[in-house]
């Protein structure tokens, strides 16, 4: 959960943002491949599951709803192309919680009544494992709900068996405020002493150098484990420990052992576990999240980190059309992270607004996203409703950003019988699941053939990445490359039809994913000639 300070900053080249290559040089080295594993390279395809498909009638999503719509996710059978073919969902907090959102945890342990049962879950994880759909849920380690029974006990006396599960006071600290906004308050009182809450008051922070807090919530996922679970994606995890105000309030040391203890435990219970970081920073400090790939290959503390600063140098370089926001970017991740890390490369998340209304709704614009997205090394996450270009809601507020699934053209989407919890977003014509199904120039078909092609290609699945010098300023290119294949990729984000020469290896060109217009031919000296029109990518598989 973030902030849009942050992720102005971030938009404008703060936070660590990056300037502009003078010449698109590629890295001196590519990356190294990932640790295999079934996270390395998958599709992961977020969902709100109050947003996303009511099955009771009661205007609120709802985990059988979800199961009704597996097979639109991944139908389970490689042979059928009427599904998206994700790897994965993420599911936004499904805990107990007084709010809309779920990140003000009241019970670790219980599935929020308004999205059914624990029997509700295990359905929904066996109905998913047998579509091949790994289950991830969102994991908030930093704070729990000031209604939670542990800060209610905290705060009821000062020898309370949980008092110090949060952090206290016993007077007001001075010169404190959140890291992004420093005049908003994060103490706040109680008739026992004012409690320390980043993020609001009915969200107190919980104390992680207090032992027995990291061994509970260690072993509350641990329990979603043990109950089907196939990972977490991690909240808010630079905050976990303070050591003062300011910078002292995040990217600490104790938060890095906290989480290297809390993955190593979690690794203990489930080796092949997803585990997935937010830390909304530069590209520098979230690669500090890795830890050390001395022991643990992908890194010793968290293997996969969002990586906000490229998804806003997407957004960038189409809003701009020149590529040198994502050249910019993935030169900063080949230079920063660990070598042998992943990535997992974004478009939106639920804490955004969301793409297709920030890039206007333009259906071009929207297809070269998807296509950028897709052919990035790691493992892509896509937010519920992009693949049909979901648009927001009138406003900047969380719940506009999150608004029903549009299944058809119908008032209500088709999201549920009854009145919708929130009302769903304006819809341009053919802006729903139905009216893209069986088009094949839609954005969804489009979603559904890159996934196919990134799964049929060890390299762009899971191969490294190395970037070309391209000469044009609309054009971004790369290696992907596997053991036994090499793939080039190419995007025109800008205006006009670009030819270029690119120094990659070979001397044939199979097709991968190619735009109508491009095309590639050997150069007379060395490496292709690519040809792009505006807007369009090429995917070519490379021999000798």
């Amino acid at each position: 959960m973030k902030r849009l300070a942050c992720a102005l900053a971030l938009l404008l080249g703060g936070c660590g943002g990056s300037s502009a290559p003078t010449d698109q040089v590629p890295p001196d080295s590519p990356p190294a491949e990932t640790t295999p594993g079934w996270w390395n390279g998958a599709v992961v395809y977020e969902v709100f599951v109050r947003s996303f498909k009511d099955a009771s009638g009661d205007g609120i999503g709802d985990l059988s709803g979800l199961v009704q719509k597996l097979d639109y996710l991944n139908d389970g059978n490689p042979a059928t192309d009427g599904d998206l073919g994700v790897d994965a969902i993420w599911l936004m907090p499904v805990y107990e919680s007084p709010s809309d959102h779920g990140y003000d945890v009241t019970d670790l342990d219980a599935i929020e009544r308004d999205y059914g049962t624990g029997e509700s879950f295990a359905t929904l994880v066996r109905e998913a494992h047998a579509r091949g759909i790994k289950v991830v849920l969102d994991f908030v380690p930093n704070h729990t709900s000031s209604m939670h029974p542990w800060f209610r006990d905290s705060a009821s006396s000062t020898t309370s068996a949980h008092r110090d599960w949060y952090v206290w006071s016993s007077t007001l600290p001075t010169g404190w405020g959140q890291p992004w906004n420093a005049s908003q308050p994060v103490w706040y009182p109680t008739s026992t002493g004012w409690f320390y809450a980043l993020f609001w008051s009915g969200m107190p922070d919980l104390d992680w150098t207090n032992p027995a807090v990291a061994a509970e919530m260690s072993a509350a996922a641990r329990r979603w484990l043990a109950r089907g679970a196939d990972g977490f994606r991690f909240d808010a995890v630079r905050y976990l420990v303070e050591n003062g105000p300011g910078a002292g309030q995040q990217d600490q040391p104790g938060t890095h052992a906290a989480l290297k203890s809390l993955a190593a435990d979690l690794r203990a219970a489930r080796p092949d576990l997803l585990m997935v970081g937010e830390a909304w920073a530069d590209t520098a400090t979230i690669g500090t999240y890795f830890g050390s790939t001395d022991v643990v290959p992908e890194g010793d503390e968290l293997p996969l980190l969002f990586d906000f600063p490229l998804a806003f140098g997407i957004v960038q370089s189409l809003q701009t059309r020149t590529a040198w926001a994502i050249a910019s970017n993935l030169d900063a991740v080949a230079a920063a992270y660990p070598a042998g890390v992943g990535d997992a490369p974004f478009l939106t998340n639920h804490d955004m607004v969301r793409l297709a209304t920030v890039l206007g709704n333009d259906p071009g614009l929207l297809r070269m996203a998807a296509s950028i997205l897709l052919t990035l090394r790691g493992t892509p996450f896509i937010y519920y409703g992009e693949e049909i270009g979901l648009q927001n809601g009138p406003s900047i507020a969380d719940e506009d950003k999150r608004t029903p699934m549009a299944w058809n053209s119908t008032p209500s989407g088709g999201f549920t019988t009854g009145t919708p919890w929130h009302a769903l977003a304006p819809r341009s014509a053919g802006g729903d699941v139905a009216s893209q199904t069986g088009d094949p120039g839609s954005l969804l078909s489009r979603y559904r053939r890159l996934i196919r092609a990134r799964q049929a290609s060890p390299a762009i699945r899971q191969g490294g990445t190395e970037r070309l010098a391209s000469g044009d300023a609309g054009v971004v290119a790369w290696l992907r490359t596997g053991a036994a294949e090499t793939v080039l990729v190419a995007h025109n984000v800008g205006a006009s039809t670009a030819t270029v020469t690119l120094a990659a290896p070979g001397s044939t060109a199979e097709n991968v994913f190619v735009d109508a217009g491009a095309g590639i031919a050997p150069a007379s000296g060395g490496g292709f000639d690519v040809t792009l029109p505006a807007l369009t990518t090429g995917v070519w598989r490379l021999a000798p």
